[in-house]
């Protein structure tokens, strides 16, 4: 095998695969190191892919159990046969994975199997799973080696009765009661899965809110609508020690107000409170600067401290940590390797937790906006009168579209609904170009689709939605957020956030 090469990437989750085939295209000849038997990372392999997998499969379960009759589909008898659910979500993976395999065939690029760390000056050094090691050399390198679970100090994560996503994607059988510890993307997203197929579902969240960082009327009203779904919250609590008696684990919490402490048995936990970059000794060894975060300092072209080695992905502390945010950056650095002008937009960047409903976000929320003394209008509408989600019984969130006060240009958007990761790629391009909220609403709709409710709530910024009544809760106060809708009926002051 050639141990030359112009690129060498570590790691090939999104990031890395992705940045290794545009630089093939580019015609640079490229070598992707991977440790794990399979290409595609934690996303392709434990991450993304299987979690979307069950999350699929088990809401369909749930349709067949608490939809399906009112629409005159009458199902008896219907079964979790879990092992047959797994075996559906190792294909899917496998699938995947050796689709990898097979672009990096066609692309030309060198597969090395092992652990892979730069070992001196344009080297990178492969140790393979005899511990044989083997140097190839790189006139340039990618540092694409992603993120690892995050624990509590004093928690030990078994993989057994305590653990990381990873585990609770594999469990043998429906846990009677699960206690999730985090009320983030991953830990959401599993209690979902979980839930719908039997368990009692707890999540412990040390903040007073659940998905932090996203809007606040997002996640007060998707709070809501997963506790209607019969998942419990333990807000404001912080965990103070698991540990596992026989088969049980026993979780201490205490409240961060109140200071009460507080007990929770389950048969099992999941550690969710999120990840931190996977980076090995090796890299203090390497001469490679760190930021505060512990993460790689790179600059705008993504270079780290030495010359000609380039970070992307969870390792470094630009943009979320998120698989395509890792893949733009990915053909960013590929491009800029091979003299042009890659680039990122860290401000339209989506987001998106694939529970039922969505959740979507991009651009800043209102706290942000806020702290960055930008004055905003709002625009909102409900699903509750959007056709086709009425026809389709999937009328809970809505679309909230913020703009600029003085330019009306979008600044931000956050969506609930059973398409929103579907529907916030519009935003997204409609923020990359630059649109204004009049841009939106004079852009003409598909009816009956869910994205006519982003035309609306585009509308409803300067108060004007057509399917919709729309009337101040407040009317000595100029805050556009105390603007409330009611459908299809006489104002109500009394009770104006029925639907918000």
């Amino acid at each position: 095998m050639d141990s030359k090469f112009d690129v060498i990437v570590i790691g090939s989750g999104p990031g890395g695969y992705v940045c290794a085939i545009r630089c093939s295209q580019l015609g640079l000849k490229t070598a992707c190191v991977e440790s794990r038997p399979t290409l595609g990372g934690t996303c392709l392999n434990v991450g993304c892919i299987p979690s979307k997998s069950l999350l699929n499969s088990s809401a369909m379960y749930q349709k067949t159990q608490k939809e399906f009759n009112n629409l005159g589909i009458e199902i008896s008898n219907a079964k979790i046969n879990l092992s047959k659910m797994m075996s559906n979500k190792d294909r899917s993976v496998l699938t995947l994975t050796k689709g990898v395999e097979f672009l990096f065939k066609k692309n030309k690029i060198t597969h090395l199997k092992g652990k892979g760390y730069i070992s001196s000056k344009g080297t990178v050094t492969v140790e393979d799973q005899s511990g044989k090691k083997n140097n190839y050399t790189a006139k340039n390198i990618v540092i694409a080696t992603g993120s690892i679970t995050s624990s509590i100090p004093g928690i030990k994560i078994d993989e057994k009765n305590v653990v990381s996503s990873t585990g609770a994607l594999s469990f043998d059988k429906i846990p009677k009661d699960l206690t999730v510890i985090g009320g983030g993307y991953i830990g959401l997203e599993l209690s979902s899965v979980w839930s719908r197929l039997g368990a009692n579902v707890t999540v412990v969240e040390y903040l007073d809110h659940i998905i932090p960082g996203m809007d606040q009327d997002i996640s007060e009203e998707f709070k809501k609508i997963l506790t209607k779904q019969g998942i419990n919250f333990k807000l404001d609590s912080k965990v103070t020690g698991v540990k596992t008696v026989r088969n049980e684990v026993i979780i201490d919490l205490i409240n961060n107000k109140n200071k009460k402490a507080e007990q929770i048995k389950s048969d099992k936990v999941l550690v969710a409170i999120g990840r931190k970059a996977n980076l090995g000794e090796d890299i203090s060894k390497s001469g490679i600067l760190l930021d505060q975060q512990k993460k790689i300092k790179v600059n705008d072209k993504f270079e780290t401290s030495i010359k000609n080695v380039y970070a992307i992905g969870d390792v470094i502390a630009k943009g979320p940590m998120l698989a395509h945010k890792a893949e733009d950056e990915g053909i960013a650095v590929a491009e800029i390797i091979s003299g042009q002008a890659g680039h990122v937009n860290y401000d339209v960047i989506p987001s998106v937790i694939y529970t039922s409903p969505e959740v979507a976000s991009v651009g800043k929320t209102e706290k942000q906006l806020k702290m960055e003394n930008i004055k905003y209008k709002i625009g909102k509408f409900p699903f509750l009168a959007n056709s086709r989600a009425k026809v389709n019984n999937q009328t809970e969130g809505f679309v909230k579209i913020i703009v600029d006060e003085k330019t009306d240009k979008v600044l931000g958007v956050s969506i609930i609904s059973a398409v929103a990761g579907t529907m916030i790629a519009e935003l997204a391009l409609a923020m990359e170009f630059g649109a204004s909220s009049e841009d939106i609403a004079r852009t003409c709709h598909a009816h009956p689709t869910h994205s006519e409710a982003v035309k609306e709530a585009a509308l409803a910024v300067d108060k004007r939605p057509i399917h919709f009544l729309i009337f101040k809760n407040d009317k000595k106060s100029n805050d556009p957020s105390s603007w409330f809708w009611q459908k299809n009926s006489p104002i109500n002051t009394t009770n104006p956030k029925t639907l918000t």
